[in-house]
């Protein structure tokens, strides 16, 4: 049945230069986790973001562990998270016995709502226990709203890492996404804008956050000729190969960040006339990645449910996929207090991420248009 080669909804793109890294990593057989690859890799990537410290890890679950850890949460201590994201970003609270709390999103942005957060904060200061930490994600490659979201926090001293996992190469006004929060958390996972195959990278403008972070990094080892232990760490380090890949990738990533910014105009002319089908906005106060392009469906003006839409582009070997499904939804985090929740619930009901890979051509475009334009009542 399926003839035509599947098209997923965002897979890796190789630019041409990573080989040239990985043989350079075979040739001085530097295949040990640290050295001058990852510390190149580390380098462009300060450089680029502006971010003053930068360390690669292995995913971007694992830098947001490094992060918490460097804020010292621990068993009861309260996070406030973006309940629209996806689990990696904030299931190292539980990995330190943390409590979550889920800030529900905002209509302009599709972010944390800054508004909602302000209360939660207040309500917090009166009983008497602030959160250790706020999360708030960049979805689909923009950014929340990190100034309002600094300036809600700063009078309580409560600290923000922000999960800019799915926004490498997005803006914030003048700047990179992420700067500006204590700590910042970037994923190149295999569907990410630029992939390391895997991998992540943990960046502050806090040299002491980042040196410990660094040190528990690798297994927190202390400088000793033998094997010497005096707190717990992990086996975090990005590998060299990986490094190796996200160097080849990266010299591509404003073209790869343009290409996502096309892909999501293409989608917004063949399909933005139709009733029932939005887009997802972009915040007046930056430039996303358009990391995913995201439409919502109103089913009684459209005549098909995201769902029905999903199985036709399916039937054609097409992936499509859901919105992220809200964290206060979750049945493991069904115990966890959430504040509002009803703009997220009905994202997730109503979306659907089309396919935004950078090698997607304008004749796939074209044929996923096609697909959906004929799944509607017009």
């Amino acid at each position: 049945m399926h003839h035509s080669p599947r098209i997923f909804l965002s897979p890796p793109h190789q630019s041409g230069g990573e080989f040239a890294f990985v043989r350079e990593t075979f040739r001085t057989n530097y295949l040990a986790p640290g050295g001058p690859m990852v510390e190149a890799f580390e380098a462009e990537f300060t450089d680029f973001t502006g971010i003053a410290y930068c360390l690669a890890l292995d995913s971007g679950t694992a830098a947001m562990h490094l992060a918490l850890r460097e804020l010292g949460v621990g068993a009861g201590d309260l996070i406030l998270a973006s309940s629209l994201t996806f689990i990696g970003s904030i299931s190292p609270v539980t990995f330190l016995g943390g409590e979550l709390c889920f800030i529900d999103a905002n209509r302009s942005s599709w972010t944390m709502d800054p508004e909602l957060l302000a209360e939660k904060l207040a309500a917090c200061a009166k009983a008497g226990r602030l959160p250790k930490a706020v999360i708030p994600t960049d979805l689909y490659g923009q950014s929340a709203d990190l100034d309002r979201i600094l300036e809600i926090c700063r009078p309580y001293g409560v600290p923000v890492i922000e999960d800019t996992a799915e926004a490498v190469g997005a803006r914030y006004k003048d700047r990179h996404a992420g700067k500006g929060a204590r700590a910042t958390v970037f994923s190149f996972n295999g569907n990410k804008i630029i992939t390391t195959a895997g991998g992540g990278m943990l960046a502050s403008d806090d040299p002491e956050l980042i040196r410990h972070a660094r040190f528990l990094s690798n297994q927190a080892r202390e400088p000793f000729p033998h094997y010497e232990h005096r707190e717990i760490g992990y086996n975090y380090r990005m590998s060299s190969l990986a490094a190796a890949v996200g160097r080849g990738q990266f010299q591509v990533l404003e073209e790869r960040v343009q290409r996502k910014r096309g892909i999501f105009a293409f989608y917004q002319e063949q399909l933005g006339g139709l009733p029932g089908i939005s887009f997802m906005p972009e915040a007046s106060y930056g430039c996303g990645n358009r990391w995913l392009t995201v439409i919502t469906v109103d089913e009684t003006a459209f005549g098909a449910t995201p769902e029905q839409l999903r199985l036709a582009l399916e039937q054609e070997n097409i992936e499509a996929r859901p919105i992220w499904k809200p964290m206060h939804m979750q049945p493991i985090f069904a115990a966890c207090e959430a504040v509002g929740g009803g703009v997220s619930e009905d994202l997730f009901r109503r979306g659907l991420c089309l396919p935004s890979g950078t090698a997607l051509t304008e004749a796939d475009l074209s044929r996923i248009c096609g697909i959906v334009r004929r799944q509607g009542n017009s």
